[in-house]
């Protein structure tokens, strides 16, 4: 077989360049480009090849449905979490790390610490997409449990590189994963359970949302060297 042409610096710029947007532009994306990318993403690891993911990719008038649905359980505070989540499942560490992030996104907003109606306001623009005309919603059989979501997660920053490499702007939301209920619904789907989702498209590149520049641990904060 004959080696690869190994060429790191692509992966660099690959990897490096990914980043959460939060400002999109209307145009939706032509099919066959959406069509690579979802295959593309298809060849992500999972355990013993189970491919345990199913992708929902909502457009269009469906699209549109969908976020109607969401801002009124929203409104109502109609949640149905699929999978746990507490706070308390983010240590000292992580919270403060969860603080810095908010308060670099809402200065770049121009929200104050204070404006309370304001922060509101942008949570409830996350469930309109951020303006992205696509979203696809990550789900796990209905009898999964968290073990599998390692699988999904897997698929999922795929899923991400894959829209990069295409040119194609992201934005993961675990938010989304809080209304499992009222997607089923407006879907007509059934037996799974709703993880996150990710909302894509293109880019408004002059959006200062889109700007930030996001700090990441050192290397010797995360990783541990065993000799």
């Amino acid at each position: 077989m004959t080696a690869p042409d190994i060429r790191p610096e692509y992966a660099e710029r690959l990897i490096r360049s990914r980043k959460a947007v939060r400002a999109f532009r209307s145009d939706p994306i032509p099919d066959h480009t959406m069509r690579a990318i979802f295959a593309l993403a298809g060849t992500a690891p999972s355990n013993s090849n189970t491919q345990p993911w199913t992708v929902h990719v909502v457009s269009g008038a469906a699209r549109d449905r969908l976020s109607e649905a969401l801002l009124e359980a929203h409104a109502h505070q109609r949640l149905s979490v699929d999978f746990p989540y507490r706070d308390e499942h983010y240590n000292d560490l992580h919270r403060q790390r969860r603080r810095d992030f908010g308060e670099s996104m809402y200065a770049a907003l121009g929200i104050a610490r204070d404006d309370l109606p304001a922060r509101a306001a942008h949570n409830a623009e996350s469930l309109r997409f951020y303006g992205a005309p696509h979203v696809a919603l990550l789900c796990a059989p209905a009898d999964a449990d968290a073990r599998m979501t390692a699988d999904i997660g897997m698929y999922g920053q795929t899923l991400l590189l894959a829209m990069t490499a295409y040119g194609i702007a992201s934005c993961p939301q675990g938010l989304l994963g809080f209304y499992g209920n009222t997607i089923r619904e407006t879907l007509h789907i059934r037996d799974t359970k709703v993880l996150f989702g990710v909302s894509f498209g293109y880019a408004r590149d002059q959006a200062p949302v889109n700007n930030l520049a996001i700090p990441r641990a050192a290397l010797h904060e995360t990783t541990r060297f065993h000799d």
